[in-house]
This record gives structure tokens, C-alpha cells and sequence, in this order.
């Protein structure tokens, strides 16, 4: 399968400004469609997804909007209608013979017209009830919201992990996508959701005020409006700016958390304050900070006098209008209540206009962060059967792997660190893989479990190409335990069952593990024995283990699954020689049968076994069993003597 083209951050950002800017202005309209076109793509994709979280969430939050859209100006026509009648109710002769009088004018209580102001009265505070009731209904709905789609989203992007190839994860432009997704995600969608509803009620308001100032001046809307415009292209132009600088600034932005993050990082804690690194880390992180800060800073300061700017042209147009209705109120053009009307549909549509700005152009910077998480979710799988009807693999029966010819180079490099492999393991054979540092044997290893694909050759399961079985099914042959092994924070008998978690857990056989494991004797002395709680992340009582411990828990995990392949890559780097050679023994004694393989730095391991392949470079340098290479002379020998010495002579001088 041909290695999918990737290109560093930088030349990412390059390439997505060339597609995105017009070159010309013939080009200005394309440009603008396409702007659209992606920004209701992205906004369909936001949609779905709260769908997805919740449809009787999505029609709530629908429901308060329009209500929110529309009672205002039900508002202000009560509230039109009041000052009116109150007006009219105060200018009444009856009252005035009384006031004039100097009477109470008691009787006017069961005058029509108080009626009428008393059932307009009852009817602004049912509004105002039903306001209130709908706002605490709109922050009860947009609260459930926000905790269903921020839980669905990681969701589906911790779901999306686990199909995306290994491979993957080695593109610092694709690790950088995973940890936007990861970061923004969550509380985008939601914010945006919220800001769109925003936007939707208020345009219903603004359209509904408008119609209002449209019977005092067919053009007082359009001319608020116009004004309010350069306001909101200098927001969409500067959202779209700030959006450009944080993409091409995000090495400083993935700096600046690992900086901090290295500063609470349990593990490094000792380390960092031993070594007196936190003044050193702390700095790195302003001087990251204060790069990043400046060209945002930037930004922010000439938008906000853009913004100074046009906001003085915006009430200018707002006083006029404003002048033009005290005008016509006081030339008996309407009543008091009119004049509230018109000014407060004003005042509303001012503010309404900045919320609208605000709002579109906080949606418009969601959208363009949420392209993180689709470039996530779009991340195509190489990792996959190459036949449209995969293979399963036979379980429990004997089983042989062929290397061909196989090379391999990591993605976005050329060095080949597996180069021209060929060899073979036969059913039942202990294969022991040893090499130096950066030899390949990890890689190998991978290569072998299809955690990636050979960039060369092909490596045989049974006589058949890896890439024909069905991955998951693959996946179960194996019982593995890398180098950099998982240390996970539950209790000690879940640590051991997660080696073969589609099983029931069976306490006869967890201990079983542990005893092969060579970790029952410590096991045995914590707290709570297989029950105890380990790391200190969740519970008080949390048991810390020494990496020794740990590797031992690790390795009684990979005996805990029932494989048809055991692989042991460096687990017992932590242990002594003594606690390392009878686990060997253990591992070897489970494995008859079975194709072992096992990696180790000590070749006192190597002894015993059926194979012993020598990797260097990536290539392999000798092949054979320890009689074979000894007699050789070459570099196992070199090898093997050299360790043996040191033994010896460190021997030599405990007994001096």
C-alpha cells in the first residue's frame, strides 16, 4: 500500500492558505462562495452532531429561541400599550375635576379605563412570568446541552482513536489535529449551538423591531443597519486573522502546554526539583509565551480601534434617530408610549446588532476550530485488510512466521531502520532477539503484530500475508508486553485481567498469572492484596510500585491471555538477572508448543533458546543457537563475553 503523502506543520499552512486566498479579484466571488460554502459544511457537521448527542435537546434549545426571538417585541408593545393607557387614564375629565378638586378620585378605580390599564397590567406581568420561565428553561436545556455534547464528542474521539493507525501518531501534523480535536472540540459545538440560537432569536427580534420603526420611517431600520455593517466585517476579517495566527503559531501554542505541563507532571516531579529545572522550564514557557502573545496582542489592538472608530459613526446614526422620534412624539405624531416604543426598538436593535456581530463572528471562529475535529475524524486507516474478505486466523494450533525480504522506514522519514529482513520461525520455536540499541528489535516486533505495515517484503502468518487476516482477529493471537509497558491506575487484579479483558475475570487464574509473573509474593503484602488500588490518582489509598513491581505485574498480564504467540519486548529490563532468567524459564516453559519471542539486553536469556537472531542496524547480522554463535566468533560473541566480564569481575569485587 502506497505511504499517504503527509508535510510538516508549516508547508500544511502553506498549502491550505494557497486554497483558501484568491489570487486575484476575478477570483473574490469563488472565494466568497467557498468561505460560505464550507462555513454551513461546517455548521451542518455541528447540527448533526447535537443531534446525535440528543434531538429532544436540539428541539428544546429550538423552542427557546424562537420564544426568545419573539417576546421581546411582545414586550414592548405591552409595554407601548401601558404607557398609553396610563396616559390616557391621567388625562381623563373625571380625574381632573377631582385632582383640581383636591378629591382622591376613588370612583375612577371602576372606571373603564383603569380596567383597561388594570387587564393590560395583569397581562406585561404574565409576560414577564413567562419570560422568566423560559429563560431558566433556556439555561436548564443549554447546561444538559453542554455536559451531552461535550460527552458525546470525546466520545466519538476517543472511538475514532482507537481505529487510527499507529502510524498516525508519528506525524506531528496529525498528533497536533488529535490534540486541537481533543482540546476544542469538547466546547466548541456547544458554544457554537449556543451563539447560533443567539443569532436566530435575535434576528427575529431585530426584524420584529424593525417592522416597528418602519411606521415611523420607512428607512430608520436600513439606516441602523447600515451603519452597524463596518463593525461586523471588521469582526469577521479579524476572527478569520486571529484563526490564521493561532494555526500557524501552533508549535508555540503545543510548546507552551508542554512547558506547563511538564511543571505538574507527577512522574517529573522528583526529577525536575532535584535537578532544578522548574526555573528553566518556567522560562522557556514566557519566552514561548511572550512570542506567541505578540502578534496576537497585535491583532487584538487594531481590531478594538477599528472598532472605536466605526462605534462613533454607529451612534451618531443611533442620536439621529433618536432626535428624529422626540421630534415627531412632540409634533403630536403619537403618544408617550409610542415614543417608548420607538426608542426602546431603537436601543434593542443597537444592542441586538452587537450581539449579532458578536455572536456571527464567535460562530464563524467555532466553525474554523472545529475543522480539527473533522480532519480527525476524516483520518483514513491503512491499517486494514487487504482482501475484501479477510482471513481468520486458526487459534490454538501450531503456527509458523516467515520475515521476507521486509524493510521499513517510519512515515515523513527515509532512514530504513528494518532493512532487508528475511528469517523464519518455526512452530514451537523460543526465538530471542538481540541487538543493541536502535538495532530494530521493537520495530520488528511491531512490524510483526501489524501495528505498522513493512514500507518492504511481506511477513507470513501460516503461509499467508499478514495484511489478508482481519486485523482485530490478528491482534488476539498475540499476548505482548512492550518495553514501555502500561501502568494503569486501578486495582491490582483489573492491572492483570486488561491482558485479556474479553475474558471473565477469574481469580484462580489471576493468581496463576501473578505466580508466573513472579509477582505474587508482593502482591501478597499490599493492603488489600489483588483488591488494592494503585497510583495515587483516585484513591487515598493508592499503592505506589517500584518499576520493578510494575514490570513484574506487566508480565503476569501477558500471562494472563491465552495466546498462541507470547512476545516478551524488554519487560524485565528493571529486574535482577536471577528474577530475569526464571521469568525466562517460566515464559518458556508456557510457551511449548507455542512461537515465544522474546527481547532482552541480557543475553544470559539467549542461552536456551531455539533461535537467536542478532540485529544490527536493521539488518540481521547472525543468526543461529548460542553454540552456533559462540563458535562464530562475531558480534554475539563480542556481545556475550563482554556482559559476562562485567558480571564476573562485579562479582570480584562484592567478595573483596
Amino acid at each position: 500500500m502506497a505511504e499517504k503523502k503527509t508535510f510538516p506543520p508549516e508547508k500544511e499552512e502553506q498549502i491550505y492558505q494557497a486554497v483558501e486566498k484568491p489570487e486575484s479579484i476575478k477570483q473574490i466571488p469563488s472565494y466568497i462562495f467557498r468561505l460560505i460554502g464550507k462555513f454551513f459544511s461546517r455548521f451542518s457537521y455541528i447540527i448533526r452532531l447535537v443531534w446525535e448527542a440528543s434531538p429532544l435537546v436540539l428541539i428544546l434549545m429550538t423552542f427557546c429561541c424562537l420564544c426568545d426571538g419573539f417576546l421581546p417585541v411582545v414586550g414592548a408593545y405591552i409595554s407601548k400599550d401601558l404607557l398609553n393607557a396610563v396616559s390616557e387614564l391621567l388625562h381623563t375629565e373625571e380625574i381632573l375635576v377631582a385632582v383640581k378638586a383636591g378629591q382622591r378620585p376613588i370612583e375612577s378605580v371602576f372606571s373603564p379605563m383603569f380596567q383597561t390599564v388594570l387587564v393590560i397590567l395583569l397581562l406585561y406581568f404574565a409576560y414577564r412570568f413567562i419570560h422568566k420561565i423560559l429563560n431558566l428553561l433556556s439555561t436548564i436545556v443549554n447546561n444538559i446541552a453542554g455536559e451531552m455534547v461535550c460527552n458525546h464528542i470525546k466520545v466519538k474521539i476517543i472511538e475514532k482513536a482507537k481505529t487510527v493507525d499507529l502510524a498516525s501518531f508519528d506525524r506531528p501534523s496529525f498528533y497536533e489535529k488529535l490534540e486541537n480535536a481533543n482540546r476544542e472540540a469538547g466546547m466548541r459545538p456547544i458554544g457554537i449551538m449556543r451563539s447560533t440560537f443567539n443569532v436566530i432569536s435575535t434576528l427575529i427580534s431585530i426584524v420584529g423591531f424593525a417592522v416597528v420603526l418602519v411606521t415611523l420611517h420607512p428607512l430608520a431600520p436600513v439606516f441602523i443597519a447600515v451603519m452597524a455593517l463596518p463593525g461586523a466585517i471588521v469582526s469577521y476579517v479579524y476572527r478569520h486573522k486571529q484563526f490564521r495566527y493561532m494555526r500557524r503559531r501552533s508549535k508555540d501554542r503545543r510548546q507552551m502546554d508542554y512547558f506547563s505541563g511538564l511543571m505538574v507532571d507527577k512522574d517529573k516531579a522528583k526529577e525536575i526539583r532535584i535537578m532544578g529545572l522548574s526555573d528553566t522550564f518556567i522560562t522557556r514557557y514566557k519566552q514561548v509565551f511572550a512570542r506567541y502573545f505578540k502578534g496576537i496582542k497585535r491583532l487584538i489592538l487594531k481590531e478594538g480601534l477599528w472598532q472605536v472608530f466605526f462605534s462613533f459613526f454607529s451612534l451618531a446614526a443611533h442620536f439621529a434617530v433618536f432626535l428624529y422620534v422626540a421630534y415627531s412624539v412632540a409634533n403630536g405624531a403619537g403618544q408617550i408610549g409610542d415614543y417608548s416604543l420607538y426608542t426602546g426598538a431603537l436601543g434593542s436593535i443597537a444592542t441586538y446588532v452587537a450581539t449579532l456581530v458578536a455572536a456571527t463572528a464567535s460562530i464563524y471562529e467555532g466553525t474554523l476550530f472545529i475543522d480539527n475535529m473533522m480532519v480527525f475524524m476524516q483520518e483514513k486507516r491503512a491499517i486494514v485488510p487487504s482482501v475484501s474478505e479477510p482471513k481468520i486466523p486458526s487459534r490454538h494450533t501450531s503456527h509458523t512466521i516467515e520475515f521476507s525480504h521486509v524493510s521499513f522506514a517510519y512515515p515523513g522519514t527515509e532512514r530504513k531502520v528494518i532493512d532487508d529482513v528475511s528469517f523464519q520461525i518455526q512452530a514451537g520455536e523460543n526465538v530471542v532477539l538481540v541487538g543493541l540499541n536502535g538495532a530494530g528489535k521493537t520495530t520488528l516486533i511491531k512490524l510483526l503484530t501489524r501495528l505498522y505495515d513493512p514500507t518492504e517484503g511481506e511477513i507470513l502468518l501460516d503461509g499467508v500475508n499478514i495484511k489478508e487476516y482481519d486485523v482485530e482477529k490478528l491482534y488476539e493471537l498475540f499476548g505482548i508486553i512492550f518495553q514501555d509497558f502500561g501502568k494503569y491506575a486501578v486495582s491490582v487484579k483489573e492491572n492483570i485481567h486488561y491482558g485479556d479483558v474479553r475474558s471473565p475475570m477469574e481469580d484462580e487464574r489471576l493468581e496463576k498469572a501473578a505466580l508466573f509473573g513472579n509477582a505474587a509474593s508482593f502482591i501478597e503484602e499490599l493492603p488489600a492484596g489483588y483488591d488494592t488500588p494503585l497510583m495515587r490518582y483516585f484513591e487515598d489509598n493508592g499503592m505506589e510500585l517500584s518499576i520493578g513491581q510494575w514490570q513484574k505485574l506487566s508480565i503476569a498480564r501477558a500471562f494472563y491471555k491465552n495466546s498462541d504467540i507470547l512476545i516478551l519486548d524488554e519487560p524485565t529490563a528493571s529486574l535482577d538477572p536471577l528474577a530475569e532468567e526464571e521469568i525466562f524459564n517460566r515464559f518458556a516453559a508456557l510457551s511449548k508448543e507455542k512461537i515465544s519471542i522474546f527481547v532482552s539486553h541480557r543475553l544470559s536469556s539467549a542461552t536456551r533458546a531455539d533461535k537467536i537472531v542478532v540485529l544490527h542496524d536493521g539488518r540481521i547480522s547472525e543468526m543461529g543457537t548460542h553454540k552456533e554463535l559462540m563458535a562464530q566468533g562475531k558480534e554475539y560473541y563480542h556481545l556475550f563475553t563482554t556482559q559476562a566480564e562485567r558480571y564476573v569481575n562485579s562479582e570480584g569485587q562484592e567478595n573483596e
